[in-house]
């Protein structure tokens, strides 16, 4: 692997976005993310290669850390940062399709719910690890999910509630889009979401770590 995509892994796992970032400290007035991945492109290093041995691999080493509580929601947040500064560079090239993703998730907060961090963390994860992901944003209802899925085509469906009296209409949802679509795999999240209630709303899998949501796509 070329030494600068490993430096980008270096610097998303870190958080450092670009020069001008003062975090980390011990990675201050070095270039970030963002210059970078513009240096590798300039090198003809193949977008694909940036995404598989930079981006991701970054990002699966915060999910690792995350999960084994050595770095914490700050960490997240600003791996994230660094993370979308050199995804910025590489936008171009899904369009042209020069790289490609490896399939699209489609999330949403259920209806009644208008909390979305615990959402957009889970996107992030799975935009880090090459999954393109359509996010729907919050109150959606069980038709808003089915006419997602279907003017999208994704792999899976992803959705959120925060509030226990919110959890019932997730339990519609599930049952809607199953009907529609028997096969497609449904991830449910939230903090109030337990194993149990996923499997009694008929839910394919649930975790209180992100980063077992990539592993859970990546294997099935």
């Amino acid at each position: 692997m070329d030494d600068i995509v490993a430096k980008i892994a270096l610097c998303v796992e870190r958080g450092k976005v670009n020069a001008e970032s003062r975090y980390p400290p011990e990675l201050k007035g070095q270039d970030g993310a963002d210059e970078l991945t513009k240096q590798a492109l300039d090198r003809n290093i193949r977008p694909g290669e940036i995404l598989t041995f930079g981006l991701i691999s970054g990002m699966q080493r915060v999910g690792e850390k995350f999960k084994r509580n050595e770095f914490y929601l700050p960490d997240v947040l600003v791996a994230a940062k660094a993370m979308n500064a050199a995804m910025e560079h590489l936008r171009p090239y899904f369009v042209s399709g020069d790289v490609r993703h490896k399939g699209k998730v489609v999330m949403g907060t259920v209806s009644g719910d208008l909390h979305d961090i615990g959402k957009k963390i889970v996107a992030m994860f799975l935009e880090g690890s090459g999954w393109e992901v359509i996010d729907c944003g919050v109150d959606v209802s069980p038709k808003g999910f089915v006419e997602a899925v279907r003017e999208n085509k994704p792999v899976a469906v992803g959705m959120s509630a925060l509030l226990t009296t919110t959890m019932v209409h997730m339990e519609e949802a599930v049952r809607t889009i199953k009907s529609e679509f028997p096969e497609m795999k449904v991830l449910v999240g939230g903090a109030p979401v337990t194993a149990e209630f996923a499997r009694r709303i008929g839910a394919d899998m649930t975790s209180a770590h992100p980063q077992e949501a990539v592993e859970y796509l990546e294997n099935k």
